[in-house]
């Protein structure tokens, strides 16, 4: 199979010659090499060589280096601005915590080296001067869209558990299928995910949330992710017994995912927004199901996962209102928006309306056209509510606490209570809000320390 030259960045290029010029082996390898074949344009280029970390740093002594990763055999360089990391070719030692090497030993030989990588796809090297060399057939798996270990799949994810949400990840990603002896190996092996920190976990897991077939992986793999969130587990075949719905809360939540913008916290939101749903099951005496209340309990769960997966405050927060607040009444009028703009904020109430959105398109289509019209008129209004600089915050008032307490209120509880009764005031368009106006108001309303 002819594969084209890959055209690589002016630094790259000259690294690869001055490795190669000083008697050196000298290719790019791994994810660019593979971005590259996919006709993507690599974020990372890395090198390997059969330099010795010793012998790098003497051909580039030149420039500026970094020598923080030399017992694994990296030396970082930076050539015109663009910070390349150069790697002598290894052999990986044991690993006994299923995440990390041993120990490394440097080999002069990119065999050796390209054997250890995790997929086939990873381990393609190219050199200008040297083309191609794909061992492990990684250009045929890159045009089948297959996703296949290099040698052994039970070995390669013993060695390093992250490899099995890798391998989820670039599926989802990439739209790639997963090997069958991959596959099976996912499976057997998954619990030993657990080995994993979590910081790694939620990095490949945001990553996959956001992918484009991202409902055929979750599916698939949801044995896998059960290991991950047990809390899924209940979910899993559970029936609704509810004309609104024409799938189990699993299969629901798969859909929502997938239906909604691939932004980190609304595919999480969508995810986790039904674990509640199992515990808060009851049947009418017309035998269908409901779930009142559902919603605090997906919250107070989701709330735990947020936590394990150790993501962001902000993304915590984000997160955990989104499925709290997932089924929250929403309404196409200035005031009950301006009062949803008070109690979350336009960029999560804009995330609110994407959020039930996507839980409309995952239910039962006969029933939901009318909610979908309905959220579409209420992003339309919000829309227009906000290009008027609208009032929805008590910063937002002509009047502040200062001119309370001129007019002779105490600081505390009380002002603070006063202020958001204003606030409602002209938010219900009971009151403009003109500093005159609104100070009659309080002088009316009598309200003294």
């Amino acid at each position: 199979m002819t594969q084209p030259n890959i055209v690589l960045p002016g630094p790259v290029e000259t690294a690869l010659g001055l490795l190669e010029t000083a008697g050196f082996e000298a290719w790019v390898v791994g994810g660019c090499t593979r971005d590259a074949l996919l006709g993507d344009t690599p974020k990372d280029w890395d090198i390997t060589t059969s330099a010795l970390p010793e012998e790098t740093l003497s051909v580039f002594s030149d420039y500026r280096t970094i020598e923080t990763g030399l017992q694994h055999g990296t030396v970082a360089v930076l050539l015109d601005d663009m910070l390349l990391e150069i790697t002598t070719y290894r052999v990986d030692g044991t690993y006994k915590d299923s995440r990390h090497p041993d120990a490394v030993t440097f080999t002069r030989t990119l065999g050796e080296d390209l054997a250890r990588r995790d997929f086939t796809m990873n381990a393609i090297a190219y050199s200008p001067a040297r083309g191609y060399e794909d061992l492990y057939g990684g250009a045929a798996d890159i045009e089948a869209h297959l996703i296949r270990c290099v040698g052994d799949p039970e070995t390669r994810f013993t060695e390093d558990a992250l490899r099995i949400l890798r391998a989820l990840r670039f599926s989802s990603v990439l739209g790639f299928a997963i090997e069958e002896k991959t596959s099976s190996a996912i499976h057997a092996l998954k619990e030993r995910i657990l080995h994993v920190a979590w910081e790694r976990i939620s990095a490949e897991l945001l990553q996959l949330l956001c992918g484009k077939d991202v409902y055929r992986v979750l599916q698939d793999y949801r044995d896998v992710f059960a290991v991950l969130f047990p809390e899924l587990k209940p979910c899993f075949d559970f029936e609704q017994k509810n004309p609104w719905h024409i799938y189990d809360v699993y299969t629901h939540t798969c859909h929502a995912v997938e239906h909604i913008e691939p932004e980190p916290e609304l595919r999480l939101a969508m995810l986790l927004h039904d674990l509640g749903k199992p515990e808060t099951f009851f049947t009418d005496d017309k035998g269908v199901g409901h779930f009142y209340g559902h919603a605090k309990h997906s919250a107070r769960i989701a709330d735990d996962i947020v936590h394990r997966l150790k993501l962001s405050t902000a993304m915590q927060d984000e997160v955990r209102t989104l499925v709290e607040f997932h089924d929250y009444p929403l309404e196409a009028t200035d005031h009950i928006l301006l009062r949803r703009l008070h109690k979350f904020g336009p960029d999560t109430l804009r995330h609110l309306i994407l959020v039930q959105r996507a839980d409309c398109l995952a239910q039962n289509p006969a029933k939901t056209g009318e909610d979908l019209d309905r959220l579409s008129t209420i992003e339309q209004k919000l829309n227009i509510l906000l290009n008027k600089d609208p009032v929805y915050r008590t910063r937002d008032l002509a009047v502040d606490g200062g001119d309370l307490i001129a007019l002779g209120m105490e600081p505390g509880p009380q002002m603070g209570a006063f202020l958001e009764d204003l606030l409602e005031a002209v938010m219900a368009g009971d009151l403009p809000n003109e500093r005159e106006s609104l100070l009659a108001y309080v002088r009316e309303k009598g309200m003294k320390p």
